[in-house]
């Protein structure tokens, strides 16, 4: 039987012929977006929003709208629509439309509720690049939002673009056209990385990885509640967030201590003695591609296992049910490349009643590679406006570097407040530097 990729590659090809510059493939964790957005019943994808204050005065709309459309001239994936055609997911490529839309507000309205609203009112078959301005009067700021569909755009993606924006912001042409040349170049450039990318999928999805898989998660269940309108108080926003800042450690923490660290929160959450679907995302550029923008981190699976030591002291890799995480863990780098449907369809055929649904995510940054968005010289103060949807029981994201920044939000029509604080406690507990032994 062929592989979910080749199975994939061939619908492709007798769709558009030998090649297109106009339909183009998408990999495997951008068929998870989509296949996601397919099952969610408004059709709701998944938006990966930057937000942004800067004084008033400081932004030229005109000025920011003519750099976002160069920008997205620029780089084939921030100007082409997502979508499913006969069945195939595919990236429709358009040329580049990138407004700045400035809601107003509300009577009563906030500007973050201004930025909510406009949000959730995301059309899937817009642009995949959007910009938003509201103005804050009180604090005479103006909030700029840098909103994504995350199908085309992966986390590694958004520094590069904030650094980009703020160069064509400061270039001196006012047309929104790359240098002749530069997005065909660009185009043939995305499609070599993508096809590369696929390759590297349909090399990994052999028999043997298909079995590790099955063997790794033929336990795993989803164990989050459905979600409950009932769970949510009237006029509540749809999400909770909880936050901490926490001392560095040398070097940093691991990943694997990460991983482990967050059982703590799913001990909570869902209770012991569980196998718990954590999602986080890996992977690298296939060897030879150039660096373009797009989404090419595979989402990974961990079974996180709620036994007795989740949550109890750092549980940092200092046990052995932490080291043994670690090892499987690094087993399971050896496998990233296997795309996340053949991943679910393997534990599946295995017998697991596991669905595919994710019962927390994290992702982890390096402070280093968030640079600030610069225009004209004027640096922008990073914010976040929470309270909007999420996709999923609960996510959490660490940032490292001079500190630990931990953020964690969850669905409050899954989990109620209470659970998901006591989770987030349990969660910073394990990131706690542990004390030192007095002998």
């Amino acid at each position: 039987m062929r592989s979910i990729t080749s199975q994939y590659l061939a619908r492709y090809r007798r769709l558009t012929g030998d090649r297109s510059d106009t339909v183009l493939p998408v990999t495997g964790a951008q068929r998870r977006f989509l296949l996601v957005r397919s099952l969610d019943p408004s059709g709701r994808p998944d938006v990966v929003p930057m937000f942004f204050a800067f004084p008033h005065g400081t932004i030229d709309p005109e000025r920011l709208r003519a750099a976002a459309s160069r920008l997205a001239a620029r780089h084939t994936a921030l100007r082409s629509r997502p979508s499913v055609v006969r069945g195939t997911p595919v990236l429709c490529v358009a040329d580049p439309d990138v407004g700045v839309t400035r809601p107003a507000l509300a009577p009563g309205e906030s500007p973050a509720e201004a930025l909510r609203r406009a949000l959730e009112s995301w059309d899937a078959q817009g642009p995949p690049l959007r910009l938003f301005l509201v103005r804050d009067e009180e604090r005479e700021e103006e909030i700029l939002a840098v909103a994504l569909d995350h199908a085309v755009c992966d986390g590694r993606s958004l520094a590069r673009i904030v650094g980009e924006l703020g160069a064509a912001y400061s270039e001196e042409a006012t047309g929104s056209h790359a240098a002749p040349g530069e997005t065909e170049n660009e185009l043939a450039a995305y499609r070599d990385a993508v096809l590369r990318q696929l390759a590297a999928e349909e090399r990994a999805e052999t028999p043997e990885a298909a079995a590790y898989w099955a063997d790794r998660l033929r336990t795993l269940r989803a164990h989050a509640p459905a979600p409950g309108p009932a769970r949510l108080p009237e006029g509540a926003r749809p999400s909770g967030v909880a936050q901490a800042r926490l001392p560095a450690y040398d070097g940093g923490v691991s990943f694997p201590g990460l991983l482990d660290a967050c059982r703590s929160a799913a001990r909570e959450l869902y209770g012991p003695g569980r196998t718990v679907p954590l999602g986080y995302p890996w992977g690298g550029r296939p060897p030879g591609a150039e660096p373009v923008v797009g989404c090419f981190l595979n989402t990974l699976v961990f079974p996180a296992e709620t036994g007795p030591e989740a949550g109890l002291g750092t549980g940092l890799g200092t046990g052995p049910r932490s080291e043994a995480a670690a090892d499987a863990w690094w087993d399971d780098l050896d496998r990233a490349d296997v795309p996340f449907d053949a991943v679910v369809a393997a534990a599946r055929a295995a017998g697991s009643g596991w669905t595919g649904g994710l019962d927390g995510l994290l992702t982890v940054d390096d402070d280093s590679r968030r640079p600030p968005l610069v225009l004209a010289g004027v640096e922008g103060r990073e914010i976040h406006v929470d309270g909007r949807p999420v996709r999923g029981p609960f996510a959490v994201s660490i940032t490292q570097g001079a500190e630990i920044r931990l953020r964690m939000v969850w669905d409050r029509a899954v989990l109620d407040d209470g659970a998901a604080q006591r989770a987030f406690d349990a969660l910073t507990h394990a990131l706690r530097p542990s004390e030192p032994t007095v002998r």
